[in-house]
């Protein structure tokens, strides 16, 4: 990408993690003491997404020479990763979290990089798997079920 791009994405990621975080910290703290309550998870998730765009916009400024070469924008491929999130979104009530999130990251695997199907379908297990034990498990919250049942 260009580093125009990227500097444009940064700022704008920073200002939303700064939101994302500002928010969290108004969600009301654990209510049995513990030091882990509702707005430690999207706490930590703004401060990741603060500091990679902090990086992106270090690293994007760092750079001295801009390439002269338009950068292609694959509009066609963009517009089916948008498309599925945004069905992905609504068919989470629906479908719930392990499949809507299974087969989005699949879509989304595959129009990134064709082929290779059976490691998309190993990464994209593993990830929504990884993310469902250690959220319902660990940290005791709770995801959409299949709710068509």
């Amino acid at each position: 990408m260009s580093k125009t791009f990227d500097k444009g994405t940064g700022i704008i990621l920073l200002i939303i993690s700064i939101l994302f975080v500002l928010e969290s910290l108004k969600i009301s703290g654990s209510a049995y003491g513990s030091a882990i309550g509702p707005k430690t998870y999207p706490l930590i998730l703004g401060i990741i997404l603060g500091l990679l765009s902090l990086r992106l916009l270090y690293e994007s400024f760092k750079s001295k020479a801009e390439s002269k070469e338009k950068a292609d924008f694959d509009y066609k491929k963009f517009g089916v990763i948008f498309i599925s999130a945004i069905l992905y979104v609504f068919l989470l009530e629906i479908i719930g979290y392990v499949l809507s999130t299974f087969l989005f990251l699949l879509i989304a695997f595959q129009v990134m990089e064709k082929g290779k199907i059976l490691s998309t379908i190993i990464i994209s297990a593993i990830f929504t798997f990884g993310v469902y034990f250690m959220y319902v498990s660990l940290l005791g919250g709770s995801l959409p079920k299949f709710s068509l049942f």
